[in-house]
């Protein structure tokens, strides 16, 4: 396919979905609306953009038809998709059998109340550090900490906020991490090296999450004690026990609703094989909006690559690192990480947004004699702080989703994103990690 040239025009439907979304949200919020980020549906919102792009695209109408299915159908889309139905369905079945509250009941025994917020971040970060997706894990760990919020009486939040924000940093840092292998391979250099420049950044940022966490989550939660049944927290167990394994997160997911599903026939003689059926389809029903949204998104994106408004956008930032008043080592660095926040604010898919941007930024970083370690560093750190902060980012949609929550309600009580943004600005400021006694490695 020839490359269109970059064009700025493309990008008014992205502009216009995103328009309505935030400004409908903030418009039901001053008005003290419930759940005022649900008030208007997206989906509708992204159709109606999606037919604005393909009035303006500069083709016929039988060829916008056939890149937005292109688009819908993206591999990584289509996966998403299928990971957002599992997890409905794994979160729906675990609570029709009480696996939820019988986990809550367990960890109120082993944990402090007052530690509840920051094992959850912890939790979070080990498994997705070891599973490579904050999706899987999010989808495993949310169920739990709505269960704890509720007992211990905890804002809903800050518990959930904990699981994403732990959730990111594990993603991060992953060695299969989608974002990771893309970061890397994109800057040519390898996954280890990256890890040993990512962790200086990633650390410091989920200590201070640590400590803020317990600072909130303080005082006395006090639940009352019921009775523990403790082959009910079988699912979740081996559902972490999967994840930590390195198994592909659907193969983890399928499992953990065929063993959820066994366990609660089982134990519950008027618990048979229907209720299991009836309680997969309302998983699924419940994440059919961001599912269709995910879709909608995937092909308004792919119509605005295609018309060069991404190009466009790719150079303007480009051309911004050429008159920044900073040695020449920040500026190329600031151009990165600006590049693949606005991508990532555009695209609202981290991995694609490192895709999308990883050839402009290895030509900054080289321009710029930026470390290639540093810029795939970069790429990673600040996709991760957009990705885990837009309220229309798959992470945050599918947390609000198990929890009921709205997303405006949540991207503030995710701590680690916010203190990942603060810790990648200083690092960039200050110039570290230095990266002398890597090239000895």
């Amino acid at each position: 396919m020839t490359q269109a040239p970059a064009r700025a025009l493309p990008l008014l439907p992205l502009l216009f979905f995103m328009a309505v979304f935030f400004g409908s949200g903030i418009y039901y919020s001053l008005q003290g609306t419930e759940f005022a980020f649900y008030q208007i549906k997206a989906p509708v919102v992204a159709m109606a953009a999606i037919v604005l792009a393909c009035v303006l695209a500069r083709q016929a109408l039988g060829r916008s038809v056939e890149r937005l299915l292109a688009g819908i159908g993206h591999p990584n889309i289509i996966l998403m998709c299928l990971v957002f139905l599992l997890a409905g369905a794994f979160a729906s079945v675990s609570e029709s059998i009480g696996s939820v509250d019988a986990t809550v009941q367990f960890g109120l025994r082993i944990i402090p109340s007052d530690w509840v917020l920051p094992a959850l971040f912890l939790i979070a970060a080990f498994i997705a550090t070891a599973m490579g997706t904050s999706m899987g894990t999010i989808a495993a760990t949310a169920p739990i900490a709505a269960g704890f919020a509720q007992a211990t009486g905890l804002p809903l939040p800050l518990a959930v906020g904990a699981v994403v924000g732990g959730a990111m940093f594990g993603d991060n840092l992953s060695m299969i991490s989608d974002t990771t292998i893309a970061s890397t391979r994109s800057q040519g250099v390898s996954l280890k090296d990256k890890f040993r420049v990512n962790i200086w950044v990633a650390l410091p940022a989920a200590l201070v999450t640590v400590m803020v966490l317990v600072m909130l989550g303080g005082g006395d939660h006090q639940v009352q004690a019921e009775p523990l049944q403790p082959w009910l927290v079988l699912p979740y167990l081996l559902v972490f026990a999967l994840a930590l394994s390195g198994l592909h997160v659907l193969a983890v997911l399928i499992i953990g609703i065929a063993v959820a599903g066994a366990t609660g026939m089982v134990q519950g003689a008027d618990y048979g094989l229907a209720q299991v059926n009836g309680a997969v389809y309302s998983g699924f029903e419940s994440m059919f909006e961001i599912m269709l949204l995910s879709m909608l998104i995937g092909g308004l994106s792919q119509l605005m690559t295609d018309q060069g408004g991404t190009r466009w956008l790719i150079e303007r930032i480009h051309g911004l690192t050429r008159w920044l008043k900073l040695p020449l080592q920040r500026a190329g660095e600031v151009g990165i990480a600006l590049l693949v926040v606005v991508a990532n604010v555009f695209v609202a898919n981290n991995t694609v947004a490192i895709v999308l941007t990883g050839e402009m930024a290895r030509d900054i970083a080289e321009d710029h004699g930026v470390d290639l370690r540093r810029s795939a560093s970069v790429l990673d750190i600040f996709s991760c702080v957009v990705q885990g902060l837009i309220p229309y980012g798959a992470q945050v949609l599918l947390a609000c989703s198990i929890a009921g929550l709205s997303p405006l309600a949540l991207i503030g009580a995710i701590h680690y994103c916010w203190a990942l943004a603060v810790a990648g600005v200083i690092a960039i400021v200050i110039n570290r990690p230095r990266l002398v006694s890597l090239k000895q490695g």
